[in-house]
């Protein structure tokens, strides 16, 4: 069913709010108190996204995130991580372990539903054939190719990741810390000028197609990916 969200939430008022704020929308719900019962109505159901908690009684979120990852029918469904755990490197290891967004409690209904659109957006990128197009560039994600018009381009396992990313994530400024994370991986030391050195090797790949306008460098902040004039 399109729209439908699990939740996975040992915390009934925070399902409670969660279902008051998906009253209105588009989005339709149903629940979960523990990962046992997640599996139950996953294998019932797939969804179109989780809503997962990282502490949960018995075995936690991020266990439970690690294990849909690995099935070949889970492994393609947004996950969105709830957690009290504010810290950076906490966030980091959601990342890496699969999460698609995080999101920090208390967060407002509205920030939630911000949220949700937005990945379930950034997932409707990609074709039933594995494929991401833009203008005439597109993204093979089963490959890990990227052609502009007929013309393959040559690009790192770094660079690859970074295009993809900021194809999947465009009109947001991200800092160079979170463009490691989805880079890297954050268990890997790289300085932060690294990513630097990146950006500005992915543009001189582009700038024969000039795609390489697309990347913006916001002052002071990070970067931007945007083809939005």
């Amino acid at each position: 069913m399109k729209n439908l969200i699990l939740i996975v939430e040992d915390e009934s008022h925070i399902r409670d709010m969660i279902r008051f704020a998906l009253l209105t929308t588009e989005f339709r719900m149903f629940e979960a108190e523990n990962t046992q019962q997640a599996q139950r109505l996953i294998a019932d159901r797939i969804p179109s996204l989780i809503l997962l908690d990282w502490m949960l009684p018995g075995e936690s979120g991020i266990e439970f995130m690690r294990i849909l990852k690995k099935e070949k029918t889970t492994q393609e469904i947004p996950i969105i991580m709830l957690t009290a755990k504010a810290e950076e490197i906490n966030k980091i290891k959601g990342l890496d372990a699969g999460a698609d967004d995080y999101i920090t409690k208390p967060f407002s209904p509205r920030e939630l539903i911000a949220r949700i659109r937005a990945v379930l957006r950034r997932g409707s990128l990609v074709t039933p054939e594995g494929l991401i197009n833009m203008k005439d560039l597109c993204i093979n994600v089963k490959e890990h190719q990227v052609k502009i018009g007929k013309q393959l381009l040559k690009l790192t396992k770094n660079e690859y990741r970074l295009l993809h990313f900021f194809v999947t994530h465009q009109d947001r400024v991200y800092d160079r810390e979170h463009l490691l994370t989805h880079v890297w991986g954050g268990d890997v030391f790289v300085e932060n000028r690294t990513v630097d050195a990146l950006i500005r090797r992915l543009r001189r790949v582009l700038r024969k197609y000039n795609y390489h306008k697309f990347i913006h460098t916001v002052r002071g902040i990070g970067y931007k990916f945007s083809i939005k004039l």
